[in-house]
């Protein structure tokens, strides 16, 4: 397996990983006299590389705020009724798939058969509807998840159609309707989503982990546990939806790939990788240093977006994996950085807090 070990940043190389958990730069946030160049290359995970510039608040021509304000008047309604639209129509199938159901008040409806076929189509289905109305016209997929039959011993084929999850690098919120339309799966999220308006019903109907960040019982180690307990339960049953995880614990640019949480990696279960590219001209779906309202506009007044889609070969562990879930989750990495042509760096969170905190001080001084 190829393993790509380039450096994320010059500031911050990155050794060899070999199983070892990536050690992460203590970063106090950048200077506020540094300049937007330097903070791109010392942050480049998290850094904008599209028309809008940082923070997408970049100078714009004549012809493009021309273009955005026309976008906004005409697109930008419609696309935001058809979306609401969508929304409530999936709500209305769940409504009425849970109706005389068991568990919804536990977080969790208990469907089965054609209640649940019909969740699942109508999830996909108008999730898809989603893509192509925020402009996702056309999504090309590169499918890579069959091997040759000759590779696959024929009583562990039908293993490798069932991966307990699918793994996934993190670019947008859009990465969540991709994966949707492709297979409904499930995914963790805050316990607040689950008494949210519409959303909520839907979440639960998707079989979603619940959790709350929060508080002391809800750690990391929580975390892990609930999404442990539901891979052995895909294992074990076929009617259980995939859990769909990003390792990477936030969203970049698209072109980098963070250090994984090891907590997807314990169940020692088979994954599904999953590599997503959003190719730009002049606004990039990447949502990585840009507050949510101003992304959400730039993109719905965005007549077309692109996005790519690479589905590998299920990735089954091997004991050495299987022993330690950080080589596991190394080893995975390095396969999508390799296939994704992506580049691994060793920042995290706390250093995009801390490029976000120094855009925002340039700003205030600007």
């Amino acid at each position: 397996m190829a393993v790509d070990t380039t450096t994320a940043a010059p500031s911050h190389p990155e050794g060899d990983e070999g199983g070892e958990e990536a050690v992460r730069p203590l970063l106090s946030g950048a200077p506020a006299e540094v300049e937007d160049e330097e903070l791109d290359i010392r942050y480049a995970p998290y850094a904008r590389r599209d028309a809008y510039g940082p923070m997408g608040r970049g100078p714009l021509s004549a012809a493009q705020v021309a273009r955005l304000v026309l976008a906004g008047v005409v697109l930008l309604p419609l696309r935001l009724v058809a979306g609401v639209l969508l929304v409530v129509a999936y709500y209305l199938v769940c409504r009425v798939c849970t109706l005389f159901v068991g568990g919804v008040g536990e977080g969790r409806p208990r469907l089965q058969g054609l209640r649940r076929e019909a969740v699942l189509r109508a999830g996909r289905v108008l999730s898809r509807a989603m893509l192509f109305v925020f402009g996702f016209y056309w999504i090309p997929v590169s499918d890579r998840s069959f091997p040759n039959a000759e590779d696959v011993p024929k009583d562990h084929y039908e293993e490798l159609e069932r991966p307990g999850a699918i793994v996934s690098n993190h670019v947008s919120y859009v990465d969540i309707l991709y994966h949707m339309s492709a297979s409904s799966p499930s995914f963790v999220a805050k316990n607040s989503v689950s008494k949210l308006p519409l959303i909520g019903l839907i979440s639960k109907c998707l079989g979603c982990i619940f959790v709350q960040r929060e508080s002391k019982c809800s750690d990391s180690k929580g975390v892990s546990g609930a999404v442990t307990e539901r891979l052995h339960e895909v294992s074990q049953d076929e009617n259980s939806p995939m859990i769909l995880l990003f390792p990477e614990g936030t969203t970049t640019n698209g072109d980098y790939l963070l250090p994984f949480k090891t907590g997807a990696f314990l169940a020692r279960a088979p994954l599904q990788p999953v590599i997503l590219r959003y190719p730009c001209r002049r606004f990039s779906p990447a949502w990585d240093s840009m507050d949510g309202a101003r992304h959400v506009f730039l993109l719905l007044c965005q007549f077309a977006n692109y996005i790519e889609v690479v589905r590998l070969p299920v990735y089954y562990p091997s004991e050495q994996e299987k022993q330690d879930p950080r080589v596991y989750a190394n080893n995975v990495r390095k396969l999508l950085a390799t296939e994704g042509n992506l580049v691994l760096s060793n920042l995290g969170l706390a250093e995009k807090r801390a490029y976000h905190a120094a855009l925002n001080g340039l700003l205030c001084q600007s």
